[in-house]
């Protein structure tokens, strides 16, 4: 741990070094071997004409010290890089959050980049000081951070404002790996039901009872019509005529909610309300959306191999799910267990007014019918 070293970790030469370069370098050795290191290396920047200050080399073994020590948190450590003046804030007052170093997109990194220069500029031209950062100075920080939140808000010469720019880029990655995880779930799923003796038949004379039990619903306030609506996205389209395809269309959005609640007009004063309780139709659209590809695989494979009578409570499903070889890398802790369950609980009971499941919590013909079919529909790409 050298000169030489910090220079090539910056990729800059002695005289441009930063604050922000020598913390990175010293923090990318073990703790024992930088602070032995400190002091040659704070005589070689002073040989080099940039000897940065003293409370910056005090701050550095103070750090160092606190992390060999032990002592020092994750926030610790980064609330001093961020003290050197051109390290972007990691979480800034609005909650933007870059990403991990090692998990920035192409766009993040040159947002990020770009907001070092701009920090370095200000250093230079003295609106940011350093040293009254490092000592902890409260209106010099709130200063750095909100000239970071101006920067993020402020359009580049190209129009693209870079907190949004990077938000889109993470939006876009998510909704990458979520349609490929869906892609793969689908395949397995169509992999499994190909594997099957028999595929289930379609009872007509369920599929009518349970069709027309369940247009009453729709057309009912509350819960759960109102749920169900937002589940098949019929608050923005037609209700279908034709019985299987109204209940298949109810059925795949359970397994993938395609909206929200609709708006009231008191929305924005009940989220401001941080005291309210969670609403029936908030919870259950929460759990619905917290189930993973894998927990629904899991529990619709297992209950179609089974077929009618097969017991549907969430109990018996986190147990399918937990004992299921159709996925990978599930942990049998009986919290997980726990949890899986809770997800269930909200999901048998909207299959109960689909009749996919009875009064017993018992897969129905119906049932074996159609939710192969509709975990199909809701993984398969939009026309």
């Amino acid at each position: 741990m050298d000169l030489d070293f910090v220079c090539a970790h910056a990729g800059r030469a002695p005289a441009a070094l930063t604050r922000r370069d020598v913390a990175r370098a010293l923090l990318a050795v073990a703790s024992g071997v930088a602070l032995v290191a400190l002091p040659d290396l704070r005589r070689a920047m002073m040989a080099a004409g940039n000897p940065l200050s003293v409370r910056f080399w005090e701050s550095a073994r103070s750090a160092l010290s606190s992390i060999e020590s032990g002592a020092a948190t994750v926030g610790d450590v980064q609330r001093w890089v961020e003290s050197t003046g051109t390290e972007p804030i990691l979480m800034t007052p609005s909650y933007f959050v870059w990403p991990e170093e090692d998990e920035r997109g192409p766009v993040a990194q040159e947002m990020f980049g770009r907001l070092v220069a701009h920090l370095e500029e200000r250093v230079r031209s003295g609106e940011i000081d350093p040293d009254a950062l490092v000592a902890g100075d409260q209106p010099a920080r709130r200063a750095y951070e909100e000239l970071q939140e101006q920067w993020l808000a402020t359009p580049l010469a190209d129009g693209r404002v870079p907190g949004f720019a990077v938000s889109d880029e993470q939006d876009e990655e998510l909704f990458a790996a979520f349609d490929e995880e869906e892609a793969f779930a689908l395949s397995e799923l169509q992999r499994i039901l190909g594997e099957l003796d028999k595929l289930p038949e379609l009872p007509i004379a369920e599929l009518d009872r349970a069709a027309t039990r369940l247009r009453e619903l729709l057309g009912e306030p509350g819960y759960p019509g109102n749920v169900l609506r937002a589940c098949a996205g019929f608050d923005d389209r037609p209700i279908p005529v034709d019985e299987a395809e109204l209940w298949l269309a109810v059925a795949a959005g359970i397994a993938g909610p395609m909206s929200d609640l609709s708006e009231e007009a008191n929305l924005l004063e009940e989220f401001a309300d941080l005291d309210r309780e969670v609403s029936v139709e908030d919870s259950v659209l929460a759990n619905l959306c917290a189930l993973q590809h894998a927990d629904w695989l899991a529990a619709v494979a297992a209950l179609t191999r089974l077929g009618p009578g097969a017991p549907a409570s969430p109990e018996r499903i986190a147990q399918l799910v937990a004992e299921s070889e159709d996925i990978d890398g599930y942990d049998e802790d009986p919290g997980d267990l726990d949890a899986t369950e809770a997800l269930f609980v909200p999901v048998v009971a909207l299959w109960a007014q689909l009749g996919i499941v009875d009064e017993d919590e018992t897969l129905t013909r119906l049932g074996w019918w159609g939710l192969p079919k509709a975990l199909e529909r809701a993984w398969s790409p939009a026309d």
